[in-house]
């Protein structure tokens, strides 16, 4: 008899439908084999649900059973296929007759019968819904996860046999209910601006970074304040839309970092990898590819400490994700695509000892060793950063200084009002913040007068500045305008937009 049971499957970011078609035949030596490109975790399913089913009271066939995995050209790999090939072989050999074309399951089983977690659960129920299926059986782990996808009912199925008792009415199994969205900012930030003393520079251009989502490189001696700023980013960075959270959910449940009593990303994301990260741990990849920590911090931000201290072949791997705002993987087993639209926070010292520059401290470098720690970083990769910063020792009156600065709060609050300003004024195009404007839409959305361009062209000749650095300084002009609440561009926007750029040598 053949049965025929809808999975689900991951393939980069998003879910495809996978059919799960299981044959009993009825004159054959007992065995199970399953086909369709499957991996090692894939075959072991033989045993896992031999067992399963056995130790649930239920009746394991004993004849020669084939389960193909439909299509059969795209590789499986991962536990998630255990509970709909259980159902399958239980429709199969007759212990379950119901209707199940508009379901579908997914799931790891246990030697007993229990469900284990399963990654990727969120993307294929997005799928399932979009596909018209009407319910999807879930491990109870993952069901909130899934719970936050419209127009399908999500089942949290605890046990292969409660899942059988459902499906025969004998025990009904409730949906779970809508999970509804808070994105509004708590409080509890461990480090808040309110701590940094002096750098008000840094505190202005960070403050610019969140409000239009731009690149910053802060350089200093040690000690200057670098990673506390960067620490206490978080606590000015916008909500998180609904579209944006989604986004970045799917992205962790397919990398399987959700924690299960809270599976949402409800803030910005803010991943600090150590410099030893390699190339694949930092942009995606793998025999089957994997997101990066480039990924990993979609729609947040990346913060690269010691960036100077990274291998310079890892570097250069950010460049076409920063321009583009997504990475594509390509392995033997497939080409998958994974949106990287980070915030890159760095920070590094200025040279070997860290004093170069400083007006207090002797650097002791030679000027061998200085030019030789400033071409870690490529001229391409400087040139993709919109805001460069120099954060010089803070006097010590200023450390004893027992009164508090500006607070994140009060920070956070122009931040998001300029953030609400843009995506009104993006909401067309496509665009969420200043930072994703291409040069099509900067001529539309961030027109010049004729006096701020002429001094726009000789800041340009006078610094030798490139064409991308041209956009860049228009880009963080128009979000400086944003937060002062200008419809328009002024010229003094531009002048303080310039202030950030690095002068190109010759």
């Amino acid at each position: 008899m053949l049965a025929k049971v809808f999975s689900g499957a991951v393939l980069g970011l998003d879910g495809i439908i996978i059919t799960i078609e299981v044959d009993i035949a009825s004159r054959a030596l007992p065995t199970m084999q399953i086909v369709g490109l499957a991996d090692k975790a894939v075959e072991e399913a033989r045993e896992r649900v031999r067992s399963a089913i056995n130790n649930s009271g239920l009746e394991f066939p004993t004849h020669r059973i084939t389960v193909n995995l439909a299509p059969a050209d795209l590789p499986k790999e991962g536990a998630l296929y255990d509970l709909p090939i259980a159902v399958g072989l239980l429709l199969a050999n007759g212990s379950l007759k119901c209707e199940t074309n508009d379901a579908l399951f997914l799931g790891e089983l246990s030697l007993d019968g229990q469900l284990r977690s399963t990654p990727g659960v969120l993307p294929i129920a997005l799928l399932a819904a979009e596909k018209g299926f009407k319910k999807i059986f879930v491990p109870a782990t993952n069901a909130k996860e899934a719970a936050i996808v419209n127009n399908i009912s999500v089942f949290p199925i605890e046990s292969l046999k409660d899942l059988v008792n459902h499906l025969l009415e004998r025990k009904e199994i409730k949906p779970i209910a809508k999970e509804k969205l808070d994105f509004s900012v708590e409080e509890n930030f461990e480090f808040d601006f309110a701590d940094i003393r002096g750098q008000e520079l840094a505190r202005r251009a960070l403050e610019i970074a969140a409000a239009g989502g731009h690149n910053v490189l802060m350089l200093g001696a040690p000690g200057s304040g670098k990673t506390l700023l960067a620490r206490s980013f978080p606590s000015i960075l916008p909500e998180l839309s609904e579209q944006e959270a989604i986004e970045a959910t799917k992205i962790y449940s397919i990398s399987n970092l959700l924690p299960n009593e809270n599976p949402f990303i409800k803030k910005r994301p803010f991943r600090s990898p150590h410099h030893t990260t390699s190339h694949i741990g930092l942009i995606g990849g793998g025999t089957h590819p994997k997101p990066g920590e480039i990924s990993l911090a979609h729609r947040g931000v990346l913060f690269l400490d010691e960036i100077a201290e990274f291998p310079r072949h890892v570097l250069e791997a950010l460049r076409q994700p920063l321009e583009d705002g997504f990475v594509t993987v390509s392995r033997a087993a497939g080409t998958s695509c994974f949106p990287a639209k980070f915030t890159l926070l760095a920070a590094s010292n200025p040279c070997p000892c860290g004093s170069f520059g400083d007006l207090k401290k002797k650097c002791v470098c030679t000027s061998h060793q200085i030019s030789t720690y400033k071409k870690r970083l490529s001229g391409p990769f400087l040139d993709r950063i919109d805001l460069h910063v120099y954060c010089a020792t803070i006097p010590a009156e200023k450390l004893t200084d027992l009164k508090p600065g500006e607070n994140s709060f009060a920070i956070r609050a122009r931040v998001q009002k300029a953030r609400e300003k843009q995506s009104a004024r993006f909401k067309n195009a496509g665009i969420i913040c200043n930072a994703e404007l291409c040069a099509r839409t900067i001529k539309t959305y961030c027109p010049l007068d004729e006096e701020t361009t002429q001094m726009l062209q000789k800041a340009i000749a006078a610094l030798n500045l490139s064409g991308r650095s041209f956009h860049r300084i228009i880009k963080v002009a128009r979000t400086i305008a944003d937060l002062a609440e200008s419809e328009n561009i002024l010229k003094i926007h531009v002048q303080e937009a310039l202030q950030y750029r690095q002068k190109e040598e010759n």
